[in-house]
């Protein structure tokens, strides 16, 4: 069997392992393929440059994701175009060898996201790392109130990061001052929102889709949100869905990423 059939059947075998997984019978698109050149080595291969589309699992780390993958290409030169917080999953662009020179156009594209907000409580991260407070009576919020809050958040509008987040403060990250109790003050910024939907309402859960420009925090827009409901309100779940032209339906499961690159010689 040559390089091409190996390659194919391992595809296949793959492919048949995530149809298995999800347990329906929806259509799964195949991963996007690696440009492999079976005349060079694995490490030669990823030195020349390969744009790698990974769904990342919930509680890993980007970092993680990207310190798994560079023990098993054996290659140093490995980056990421954009971090995804430990409690989202979704699409990570991960960038090899020459293809490195790519992350910072792909860090500057128009990203999608799907999650839900919680109203009716806060957190100091504005997400479930930290705990929430009281819940607060949220009886009086109709469909069409909260409905058209997004309208509120449609547009260029102001965001200041929040403190459990990796912007440095003084050469510190800010989420590692807060985390020590320092009091920490981030400037605010002028993010683009151009599409954000409310998809469904199971209160006090809100189910939401966000298309924003680059440097959007979506924990920011739940805090405003359910502030400017009055209630309050936390990013209670959140995946990325696309980034520019990618889609996450055409990303690797991490796991099936490392069988591959297992076969590659």
């Amino acid at each position: 069997m040559n390089f091409e059939e190996k390659s194919i059947e391992i595809f296949l075998i793959l492919l048949l392992c995530r149809w298995f997984r999800c347990n329906n019978l929806h259509l799964h698109i195949m991963p996007k393929s690696l440009e492999i050149d079976p005349s060079l080595s694995k490490e030669e291969n990823f030195k020349n440059g390969q744009v790698i589309l990974i769904d990342k699992p919930l509680e890993w780390t980007s970092f993680g994701v990207v310190k798994k993958i560079r023990y098993n290409i054996g290659i140093k030169k490995i980056g990421h175009a954009g971090t995804l917080d430990p409690l989202a999953s979704g699409l990570l662009i991960l960038c090899t060898g020459k293809k490195t020179k790519s992350i910072e156009s792909y860090m500057a594209d128009v990203k999608e996201y799907t999650g839900s907000f919680t109203l009716g409580s806060t957190t100091p991260s504005y997400d479930l790392e930290s705990e929430p407070t009281p819940a607060v009576d949220i009886s009086h919020l109709t469909a069409e109130a909260i409905q058209q809050n997004t309208e509120n958040f449609i547009g260029e509008i102001t965001q200041t990061p929040p403190i459990f987040s990796a912007i440095k403060v003084d050469g510190k990250r800010a989420y590692d001052l807060a985390r020590a109790g320092k009091d920490v003050e981030l400037k605010s910024r002028q993010v683009t929102i151009s599409e954000f939907e409310i998809v469904s309402l199971d209160l006090p859960k809100v189910n939401f889709r966000v298309v924003c420009s680059k440097g959007t925090y979506i924990r920011t827009l739940a805090n405003d949100f359910g502030e400017k409901l009055g209630v309050g309100a936390y990013l209670s779940a959140l995946r990325r869905t696309k980034i520019g032209e990618h889609s996450v339906d055409e990303a690797w499961q991490l796991e099936d990423f490392i069988n591959y690159v297992k076969t590659i010689e």
